[in-house]
């Protein structure tokens, strides 16, 4: 298969290495030459620019910084749009906005040129060992057409839903891990000021139930995600436990705004009367303010 891949940073130029050594011939480009270098070395094709990438090419790939760097290599002037072939099929691995990828997919689809958005998860590493999650969103049938290309270059490729899904998908754990950061970030700022040495407490969340994904692999699904509040561990002990957690913030003069933030809504919850059932029911708070449920059958 002939195949354009344009984007060759930590993470693009890998993932080309994987469908070069897989027998595709492969065109490339890159703002920077010289990070094409080592594929043209292998044999893969340099190309001027996106357009000149993308002619005659059955599938365009694309692995590129955000928003800016696409709408420029996509639509630009000698961008993509200019030259892929109707019934071709674009790739694209950039975490992206939602709103830009519907922009395209409607531009090539005019053109009669499917479109994936297929965000990665995983970094620079992942990409070198295939050790990468792909986020798929699109077609479910241009997807499956794919999937063999896909599986080439990441060990777990992921449906998730109509054109946009996967940057969604993306944009939205990337939201949460940033955020679990911060707040693990406070965390050990407190604990370490109130005198536990830092590899002590490092450890500790690596070693109880935080670091081995509990919540998102056990309690959650089991309460939560299925709606079912029946106390595994209750609401008012989850209060208790945060209250004095910020009582050690605060005798360190610790800013804890996350975890103050977190304690509100406990206690908003426990307002509600719902202080014997799982902890886990204060979430619905946040459903009720955004008018969504979430579960999981």
């Amino acid at each position: 298969m002939k195949i354009a891949f344009v984007g060759l940073g930590n993470i693009g130029r890998p993932m080309a290495e994987h469908l070069r050594t897989a027998g595709h011939d492969l065109v490339v480009h890159d703002v920077r030459r010289e990070a094409a270098a080592p594929l043209v070395a292998a044999g893969a094709a340099w190309a001027e620019s996106p357009r000149a990438a993308a002619t005659g090419c059955e599938v365009v790939v694309t692995c590129l910084p955000g928003p800016v760097e696409i709408e420029r290599v996509a639509l630009g002037p000698d961008g993509l749009v200019e030259a892929i072939a109707p019934d071709a099929v674009y790739v694209d691995h950039t975490t992206n906005s939602p709103a830009l990828v519907r922009t395209i997919y409607d531009r090539f689809r005019a053109k009669g040129v499917a479109m994936l958005d297929a965000p990665v998860s995983g970094g620079a590493e992942g990409a070198t060992t295939r050790d990468l999650l792909i986020m798929v969103g699109g077609d479910r049938r241009v997807f499956e057409r794919m999937r063999p290309l896909l599986d080439t270059t990441a060990k777990r490729v992921l449906y998730t839903g109509e054109i946009g899904c996967g940057s969604i998908s993306k944009l939205m754990h990337n939201a949460a891990s940033f955020t679990l950061d911060l707040l693990m970030a406070e965390c050990w700022t407190a604990g370490v000021k109130a005198g536990v040495a830092p590899e002590t407490l490092v450890e500790v969340f690596k070693t109880a139930a935080l670091g081995h994904m509990m919540s998102l692999k056990v309690r959650l699904p089991a309460t939560y995600l299925r709606g079912d509040f029946t106390p595994r561990f209750a609401l008012r002990l989850a209060r208790k436990d945060l209250g004095l957690a910020l009582e050690v913030g605060r005798a360190g003069n610790v800013p804890m705004p996350l975890s103050a933030l977190c304690e509100q809504e406990l206690v908003a919850a426990m307002a509600r009367g719902w202080g014997d059932q799982d902890a886990s029911i204060f979430l619905t708070l946040q459903e009720e303010r955004a008018g969504v449920t979430v579960r999981v059958v």
